[in-house]
């Protein structure tokens, strides 16, 4: 197969099957695009490009062909591993719809008491509603529940029952997909075609279009919220070597 038709095969064919084809044809994947331009920090490999990802118009050179990680799951991985505890000290963790990229890895940390759960994911240990979790109060010292809270109706609920489950001293990392120029957060439940969700929500299975107050709702249920662009300390070179995106906020929270 030429590099012209792949190419054009990966720039048409739809996410979801892209992403189960990835799966299977992972090992080839990393052969064909092994090189030295970019590097996935999760496993360390490296490769001439990355694959095209998204819904709808597709991103070019996003998605990892190693670990399947996109550009939040890259910039998570370097901020866990270069500023928090998370791969030193002993901690029980809760995990929210565990992504792929991670779930085998963080399950072999010898540090970690880890526990995933999700209402309908089949890899997650406990099944669970996020707004009525099973689990005891002040339980976990870390919370990872990243690209969760725009599927959930009530995210108020959600928020109070993260915070309750988190241990005083804890802390979390609340990834959304975020418009940081809007200063409201949108949500219309009277838009209810799936085409015109996705077109307006990015996903049709999204509820909402944070904006800037997310982080002040996190604040009015009771935690510390840093808004952490970790991409501002990191250098030019390395933004587009892992290929993340310039700016994107992750947000930590603790509960004091």
């Amino acid at each position: 197969m030429s590099k012209k038709l792949f190419k054009l095969i990966l720039n048409t064919i739809p996410r979801p099957l892209l992403i189960r084809l990835s799966y299977l044809a992972r090992p080839i994947l990393e052969v064909f695009l092994k090189g030295n331009n970019y590097t996935d920090p999760i496993d360390g490999k490296s490769f001439r490009k990355f694959l095209p990802y998204g819904y709808g118009k597709q991103r070019p050179n996003i998605l990892s062909p190693s670990t399947l990680s996109l550009e939040r799951h890259r910039l998570l991985w370097l901020y866990l591993k270069n500023e928090t505890n998370f791969f030193s000290e002993h901690l029980k963790v809760l995990h929210f719809a565990p992504e792929q990229c991670f779930l085998n890895r963080f399950k072999r940390l010898k540090n970690l008491d880890y526990t995933t759960t999700d209402l309908l994911s089949p890899i997650a240990d406990v099944k669970a509603d996020i707004c009525d979790l099973p689990f005891e109060d002040n339980s976990y010292d870390v919370l990872l529940c990243n690209h969760v809270l725009e599927h959930i109706p009530d995210d108020t609920k959600a928020m109070q029952e993260l915070y309750r489950v988190m241990k005083p001293g804890g802390y979390g990392i609340f990834q959304i997909p975020q418009d940081l120029n809007r200063a409201v957060t949108f949500e219309d439940d009277t838009i209810t075609d799936k085409k015109e969700r996705a077109r307006i929500f990015g996903q049709y299975d999204h509820v909402r279009i944070y904006g800037r107050d997310y982080f002040d709702k996190l604040r009015s249920i009771g935690f510390k919220v840093e808004e952490i662009d970790y991409t501002s300390i990191l250098s030019n070179e390395d933004i587009d070597k892992y290929r993340l995106a310039e700016g994107e906020i992750i947000p930590v929270v603790y509960k004091f």
